[in-house]
C-alpha cells in the first residue's frame, strides 16, 4: 500500500521562505535564469543560512505524537527551481539535519495546482501571487515577508499568533467597519454577538493545531502556544470568544488592542510566525517576529 499523510498536518513551504535566498532571487531579477542557475550549480554545496520561516518549520518538524512518538506534522518543500538548480536547497537541509524528504519542483511554473495531491493543511511562500492562487483553492496561504534576522533560541515551543478578522474568521464584520465605520461595527457585534462568525481561511488551520495541543493535555509537555493579536475591543471582543468556544478551539492568550500597534505584544509573545491580512500591521510586524501576509478579505480586493 503507498504512504499516506491522513494522519499528520501537512505544511508545505518554498525554498525562498525556509532559507535565505534574498541574494540569489536578487541575481535571478537582475542577471536572469541562465545566471541564476550557473549560481545555484556552482554554490550547491555551499551551505544556506536560515530564512524566516526556518524556525517555525524546525519547530513543527520536531513534534512527535506523545504515544506514538510518530512525526505529528509533514513538510513538503515546494520550489519553482527545476531539479538542478533546486538540490542546494536539499543540500542545505540535509546540512541541517531536517527530516524533510518530498519536494516539488516546477521549473518556474506555479505550484498550487500540486497542493491538493498532498492534502496541503499551509502554504507558506515569498511569492506573493502563488499564495494568492494557493488561498483561491481553499489552503491556508500567507507570504512571508522576507528580511528579518531573527535569532534563534533552544526553546522548541512553537509559537504562532494570528489576527482575527480575515484571517481565523470572515471579513464580514471587516467589511461593515470599512464600508460604514467604527460606530456600525461595535454595533453589529453586539447585535450579533451569540452569533459565531464565518470561518476564514486559517479556521482550519487553528482547528488542526488545537488538535495536537489536546493530544498532549493529559502529559506535562505544552509544546504549542497561540494567540489572538486583533485590533479589536470591547465590547466586540465578545463575539470572538464565543465563535472560538462554537468552534471547539481555545487561543492559549488573546489582545484586544482597539487598533493599537500591534508590534509591541509580538515582541513579547515572540511567535515564530504571525499572519495578518492588512499589509500596514504585517510591515510592522515584520520588524519584530516573522510574518505571514494573509491576502485574504476586503482590504486585499
Amino acid at each position: 500500500m503507498p504512504a499516506t499523510l491522513d494522519q499528520q498536518l501537512v505544511v508545505a513551504v518554498s525554498s525562498r521562505a525556509l532559507f535565505d535566498l534574498d541574494h540569489s532571487h536578487a541575481l535571478f531579477e537582475d542577471q536572469g535564469l541562465q545566471r541564476y542557475s550557473a549560481y545555484q550549480i556552482a554554490h550547491e554545496d555551499v551551505p544556506l543560512a536560515p530564512g524566516v520561516g526556518y524556525g517555525l518549520i524546525k519547530r513543527l518538524l520536531e513534534l512527535r505524537d506523545p504515544q506514538t512518538q510518530t512525526p505529528l506534522v509533514e513538510v513538503i518543500l515546494i520550489s519553482k527551481n527545476d531539479p538542478n538548480t533546486g538540490l542546494r536547497v536539499f543540500n542545505a537541509i540535509e546540512a541541517l539535519g531536517l527530516p524533510i524528504k518530498r519536494a516539488v519542483f516546477t521549473n518556474g511554473r506555479a505550484a498550487h495546482p500540486y497542493l491538493a495531491a498532498f492534502n496541503v493543511d499551509l502554504f507558506l511562500s515569498a511569492n506573493s501571487q502563488d499564495v494568492r492562487l494557493a488561498l483561491a483553492q481553499g489552503h491556508a496561504s500567507a507570504t512571508l515577508l522576507t528580511g528579518l534576522n531573527q535569532p534563534t533560541d533552544d526553546n522548541p515551543e512553537v509559537r504562532i499568533a494570528f489576527d482575527g478578522d480575515a484571517v481565523l474568521f470572515s471579513d464580514e464584520s471587516e467589511r461593515i467597519y470599512q464600508e460604514h465605520g467604527l460606530d456600525a461595527f461595535q454595533a453589529n457585534e453586539l447585535a450579533h454577538s451569540e452569533v459565531p462568525l464565518a470561518p476564514g481561511p486559517f479556521q482550519r488551520f487553528l482547528s488542526l493545531i488545537h488538535q495536537i495541543q489536546v493530544s498532549y493535555q493529559h502529559t506535562d509537555q505544552r509544546p504549542i502556544r497561540t494567540a489572538l493579536v486583533t485590533a479589536r475591543s470591547a465590547p466586540a471582543h465578545k463575539r470572538v470568544i464565543k465563535t472560538l468556544r462554537h468552534w471547539g478551539v481555545q487561543i492559549d492568550e488573546a489582545f484586544f488592542l482597539g487598533g493599537l500597534d500591534k508590534s509591541p505584544v509580538l515582541e513579547q509573545f515572540r511567535p515564530h510566525i504571525f499572519f495578518d491580512d492588512q499589509t500596514t500591521f504585517c510591515q510592522q510586524a515584520a520588524k519584530v517576529v516573522p510574518t505571514g501576509h494573509v491576502p485574504a478579505g476586503i482590504k486585499n480586493l
